[in-house]
C-alpha cells in the first residue's frame, strides 16, 4: 500500500514537472515539456510568431551516408511536432552543402563525395522522412528541399560581392565549431571554411523562396545559424529565429545513435525493424523516461506513469518504448512482429524466423566457414580480433550452445532441423545463417 501511494505521489510530481512551461504557443510548449529546446534566439518573439500564424521552420541534413542514423531522430521529431502543432515543416537536403562538408566540431576535413554518391544518399535518405511528416501541397504540408538547386547555380563574384562581404573573418574565427579545430592546430581548410557562409545564405534562400522564418537544429549548430540570422537581417529578410535541441548521449555518455556493433541506421534496408527495437529496449534505466518524452507521442500523463514504475516494471516500460520508436519509423505491425520475436527469443527460447538473416552460399557452407569469419559476415562483430575476444569472453553460441574454440569451422552439420543455424553473441544478440 505504501509503495502505491508513493509511485503515485510521484506520478503527480513528474506530471507537474513535464508540463510546466512557459511558452503559450502549442509547438514550443509541446517541445518545452518534452525536453527538445536547448536555446532560442527570442523566446517572447518567436512564441509571439508561432501563436499568430503558420510559420515555416526547416533542418537541414547531410548526404553523408546512404542512410541518418538514431541521432538524428530527435530532429526528425521536432519537424513531426512542428507540423502536429499547425506549421509547415521544410526537411533540407544538402545537396549542395554536401559538397564541402560541415566542419562543425570535427577533428579533420571530412571526405569529399561525389555529385553521384550525393544523389545517390540523398535519394536513399528521403525515404524516412514520410514516415514522420506529410508532404504535400497543403498550407501545413511538409516540404522536401535540395539546396543544390541554388547552390550550384551560383556565380563566385557575385556571390563574393552580394553576400560573402556581409560576413567577418574575425567573427567566423570566434565561433566554437571552427575555433575547436584552430585551438587542436587541426588543418581547417578554404573549402570548410566556406560551408558557414553557404549554410547561412540557405536560410536566406528559404526565407525568401518558402517564408521559412525559423531554422532548428542541434545546439552544434547555433553558431551556423545565427550566422544565418544576421545575413538575413543584413539582407532584407523578415525577423528570423533559430532554435536548438541538446546534443543527447546515454546516462553513461555514449553517443545516441550508436551501438557496439555500430550505427543504428533508420533506413530498413540497412537495419533491421528488430535489431531497431532491440536498441530501444536495451535503453539505459536512467534514460528510460527521457526517452519516452522525445522520441514517441505516448501522452505526457501516460509518459508521467510509465515513469514512476521502476524494479522488474521498467523491463515492461523499456518494451513499450522500444514498441513505440519502432512503430513511427517502420509501422505498427512490423513493431509489435519486433517485439514478438523478442519474446520467443528471450522468454520461451525459441527459434523465430523473423530474426535477422545473412545467406550463405551453399558451397561456403557445405566447405565450411570459420566461426570468426561466420561472425564478421554475421554482423556480429567488425573484425576476426574482435570476433575473437567475444569466443574469449565467454559470449560465443552456435544453435544456443557456448563456443569457446575461435578456430572452430561450421558447416552443414550445424543446419538445425529447420536449416538454419543460430549464431548468437551474449543473451541479446541473435542471427540466423541460411544456405542461399
Amino acid at each position: 500500500m505504501l509503495r502505491k501511494t508513493l509511485l503515485k505521489a510521484r506520478s503527480k510530481f513528474i506530471r507537474k514537472q513535464f508540463t510546466m512551461s512557459k511558452f503559450k504557443s502549442e509547438f514550443l510548449h509541446t517541445l518545452s515539456e518534452r525536453g527538445f529546446i536547448h536555446q532560442t534566439s527570442d523566446d517572447t518573439g518567436l512564441d509571439t510568431l508561432l501563436q499568430k500564424e503558420t510559420v515555416t521552420a526547416y533542418i537541414g541534413f547531410d548526404p553523408t551516408a546512404p542512410s541518418l542514423h538514431a541521432g538524428s531522430l530527435i530532429q526528425i521529431m521536432m519537424l513531426h511536432w512542428l507540423q502536429k502543432s499547425g506549421h509547415r515543416a521544410v526537411s533540407l537536403m544538402g545537396g549542395g552543402t554536401g559538397m564541402v562538408g560541415d566542419p562543425s566540431f570535427k577533428e579533420e576535413s571530412r571526405q569529399l563525395m561525389t555529385v553521384e554518391t550525393i544523389e545517390s544518399n540523398i535519394a536513399s535518405i528521403k525515404k524516412v522522412f514520410s514516415s514522420y511528416l506529410t508532404y504535400g501541397e497543403g498550407s501545413t504540408d511538409a516540404l522536401m528541399v535540395n539546396n543544390a538547386d541554388w547552390l550550384l547555380g551560383i556565380n563566385y563574384l557575385e556571390f563574393l560581392r552580394d553576400v560573402g562581404r556581409h560576413f567577418s573573418v574575425n567573427r567566423m574565427l570566434s565561433f566554437d565549431s571552427v575555433k575547436t579545430r584552430l585551438d587542436r592546430e587541426q588543418s581547417l581548410s578554404f573549402l570548410e571554411f566556406n560551408y558557414m557562409i553557404l549554410q547561412a545564405y540557405d536560410y536566406v534562400e528559404l526565407a525568401r523562396r518558402y517564408d521559412c522564418q525559423i531554422q532548428m537544429g542541434g545546439s552544434d549548430q547555433w553558431g551556423n545559424i545565427v550566422n544565418g540570422i544576421d545575413l538575413g537581417h543584413r539582407m532584407g529578410t523578415k525577423q528570423l529565429f533559430a532554435l536548438t535541441s541538446p546534443l543527447l548521449t546515454t546516462s553513461s555518455g555514449a553517443k545516441m545513435g550508436k551501438s557496439a556493433t555500430g550505427a543504428i541506421w533508420l533506413n530498413p534496408d540497412m537495419l533491421s525493424a528488430y535489431d531497431f527495437w532491440q536498441y530501444w529496449r536495451n535503453t539505459e534505466d536512467a534514460d528510460v523516461g527521457r526517452f519516452l518524452r522525445l522520441y514517441t507521442t505516448l501522452p505526457m500523463d501516460e509518459i508521467a506513469r510509465l515513469s514512476a514504475l521502476g524494479g522488474s516494471e521498467l523491463n515492461d516500460v523499456k518494451k513499450i518504448l522500444a514498441t513505440e520508436v519502432t512503430a513511427m519509423l517502420h509501422g505498427r505491425a512490423a513493431s509489435e512482429q519486433a517485439a514478438e520475436t523478442a519474446r520467443k527469443v528471450f522468454e520461451e527460447g525459441a527459434l523465430d524466423g523473423n530474426l535477422p538473416t545473412v545467406s550463405l552460399d551453399a558451397r561456403e557452407l557445405e566447405a565450411g566457414i570459420g566461426l570468426l569469419a561466420l561472425f564478421v559476415k554475421a554482423g556480429l562483430a567488425a573484425s576476426n580480433g574482435e570476433a575473437r575476444r567475444h569466443v574469449q569472453g565467454g559470449a560465443v553460441r552456435i544453435n544456443d550452445q557456448p563456443v569457446s574454440d575461435d578456430k572452430r569451422v561450421i558447416g552443414t552439420a550445424d543446419l538445425t532441423a529447420d536449416q538454419v543455424i543460430k549464431v548468437s553473441l551474449g543473451k541479446k544478440k541473435h542471427v540466423l545463417v541460411k544456405a542461399g
